[in-house]
């Protein structure tokens, strides 16, 4: 019996991640939504109670997180939310838990040392990954607002010399986050309006918009198509040579009998990312024979063994700290 199966649709919970300056919006809508989805909404607040001003519009509860923003305070939120048996939760903002005291940010900045952002990163990266996997892994839907800011590039000029350029908005989070939401509605400052940075569902594509509740409508028919969600075999944090190799064998299908040693699905990804990232790296000043190590220390695996969208991710966020050490933007 092959371990493969017919692809089906089934039903899913909402990731909505909506992005934006301070306010365009991102705490109303997210509300509208949710009270267009239905059933009970909570709200974690780490904006000063400004979660409390819309109780005119949605029905809801509220649970304020006051600095240091630590990530395990985001996960006992996330945790009560579920046990408390809500059916839609806001995360009012992610970003918080990255920039902002006790986030993640401050976390990697306060190991010192000569390779303080190798082995900053090697005791963050573990804490960041589990805050997202809370997200991912919940039995509920949750909806994040991030706040935005100017995005650069580094670029040659006409002179051949190396410039921060503009290129529009992006999340105060860990480069390559978005990539992890069902949907990203960037948020215009002026108008309130959004538009689709990321839409799997193709409800939103090439529309300007006022989220509403019709859009919370809207995304609970789709999230509705299909059969119930069956338990998952995949675990986030466990490796392929150990928790993903035992949970396949441990399927109640017929044994697969490994003939040689083979990659995670969608590897690869560090052959078409290789320049990049290394060529990022080097931007930043680091120790040219310290990618390996970096890598692994952050996946828990070779180059060799990245997907895809790991390399993406590495990339940007090589960039986005090579932009600091070079006393960019950040």
């Amino acid at each position: 019996m092959s371990i493969f199966q017919k692809a089906e649709r089934r039903k899913a919970k909402l990731r909505l991640a909506l992005c934006g300056p301070s306010g365009s919006g991102k705490t109303y809508s997210a509300l509208k939504i949710a009270k267009g989805m239905g059933g009970k909404i909570a709200l974690i607040d780490t904006e000063n109670g400004s979660g409390q001003l819309y109780c005119d519009i949605a029905d809801y509860d509220v649970a304020e997180i006051a600095p240091p923003f630590s990530v395990d305070k985001y996960i006992g939120a996330i945790k009560g939310a579920e046990d408390a048996g809500y059916d839609v939760l806001i995360i009012d903002s992610l970003s918080h838990a990255w920039s902002k005291q006790g986030g993640i940010l401050d976390e990697v900045n306060k190991r010192g040392g000569k390779n303080s952002f190798t082995n900053g990163w090697r005791d963050a990266t573990p804490m960041h990954d589990k805050f997202i996997d809370a997200i991912l892994q919940s039995p509920i839907h949750i909806i994040v607002t991030m706040r935005a800011k100017t995005a650069y590039e580094m670029e040659k000029d006409d002179k051949g010399k190396i410039i921060p350029v503009k290129k529009g908005m992006e999340p105060v989070q860990r480069a390559g986050l978005e990539y992890e939401f069902t949907v990203v509605l960037d948020m215009d400052n002026e108008r309130h309006t959004a538009t689709s940075g990321k839409d799997r569902t193709r409800l939103f594509d090439g529309k300007c918009f006022t989220p509403d509740e019709n859009t919370g409508i809207e995304l609970m028919q789709w999230l509705g198509m299909g059969i119930d969600q069956q338990p998952r075999y995949y675990q986030g944090q466990q490796q392929w040579n150990g928790g993903y190799q035992q949970a396949y064998e441990q399927q109640p299908v017929q044994q697969y009998q490994q003939q040689a040693p083979f990659l995670p699905p969608q590897a690869y990804g560090f052959i078409a990312f290789e320049q990049e990232i290394i060529l990022e790296w080097n931007n930043g000043g680091w120790d040219p024979n310290g990618i390996p190590g970096y890598i692994h220390a952050r996946f828990g695996r070779p180059p060799a063994q990245l997907t895809y969208d790991e390399c993406n991710s590495l990339k940007l966020e090589f960039e986005h700290f090579a932009k600091i050490e070079q006393g960019g933007q950040q």
